[in-house]
């Protein structure tokens, strides 16, 4: 990618002219206080190719990289000459199925990252080795609703037949009445605003209004609806929440050998615990706060002080 600078003293900014050598220029501006961190960041994209994902896989990956499968390098490997564009419509090789996860974005017949973070890979459930999703795990806090995600709402406000749910994204989700376990026209739930609910979003995307119910497809609960009264909600990261949430964590054990609770995770980044007692609550809610940014030793040091008192 060819880059050239130059200045223009009438408008006081530099501007940037970009080209994939075709002859076609696109010119950026630039305010002049960030005219270094811009050529950095323009000189170490200059030349960038598209890298094989696989070489990639728990690296950090920055916006607007592109990335390629497998089944899509050349012979010569990852970084050889014959590399070109993740491209998922290719008809002569054989289709692989990829999901692309938070943090990836297709562009047509590429594959572009949209998050600054780490990517991951989850192998296929056949288990076999094409296919597969791809994500960016990144630290954040503002929540974009996914459709099958298990969050933590907040009964805002009832309109007609709908309630509307805060959940921590950009516009509140809509709840049907009739999205409980048992709910009929005559057989209302007892929902009133400021009640948690925990439930799944069957509908989630830009174009639309996210919606939620709180039954499976089978038509069953299986836990979710109004949470109890009684407890306490609060916030983490994202990436907390993935972090608890994984079938190798070893915080939810150690801590509920400490007391007995009830605990709800929901992927908007909520938290709703409760403990026989209000000190023991509190306890429990500092703990898995804290343990973002704490080692397995700092851990076991914590719970151990915790078991002796």
């Amino acid at each position: 990618m060819d880059v050239c600078y130059r200045k223009r003293k009438a408008l006081g900014r530099l501007e940037i002219g970009r080209g994939a050598g075709s002859g076609s220029w696109e010119l950026l501006s630039v305010a002049p206080g960030m005219a270094e961190v811009v050529a950095v960041s323009t000189e170490s994209l200059a030349g960038g190719r598209a890298r094989a994902a696989r070489t990639v896989l728990g690296q950090v990956v920055l916006p607007g990289e592109e990335l390629l499968l497998p089944e899509q390098e050349d012979a010569e490997g990852p970084g050889g000459a014959g590399e070109r564009p993740l491209r998922l419509n290719a008809g002569v090789r054989s289709r692989v199925r990829v999901v692309c996860g938070p943090g990836l974005r297709r562009s047509g017949d590429r594959l572009l990252v949209t998050k600054c973070g780490r990517l991951r890979y989850k192998e296929p459930g056949g288990g076999g080795g094409s296919g597969g999703v791809y994500w960016v795990d990144s630290q954040q806090k503002r929540y974009v609703p996914v459709k099958g995600d298990h969050v933590i709402g907040i009964v805002t406000a009832k309109s007609g037949d709908i309630f509307k749910v805060d959940v921590g994204g950009s516009e509140p989700a809509s709840l049907s009445y009739l999205a409980f376990e048992g709910a009929t026209k005559r057989n209302r739930p007892n929902v009133q605003v400021g009640d948690l609910i925990y439930g799944q979003f069957v509908v989630a995307n830009k174009d639309m209004e996210p919606e939620k119910v709180c039954i499976e497809s089978c038509g069953r609960a299986n836990g979710m609806g109004v949470i109890g009264q009684d407890g306490l909600l609060f916030k983490v990261t994202l990436g907390l929440i993935r972090k608890l949430l994984a079938p190798d964590c070893e915080i939810l054990q150690e801590v509920g050998k400490l007391y007995p609770l009830e605990i709800v995770f929901g992927m908007n980044g909520r938290i709703w615990v409760k403990a026989k007692t209000i000190q023991q609550t509190l306890i429990l809610a500092n703990i898995l706060e804290a343990c973002e940014h704490m080692t397995s030793d700092q851990r076991k040091q914590i719970f151990s002080r915790l078991a002796e008192s």
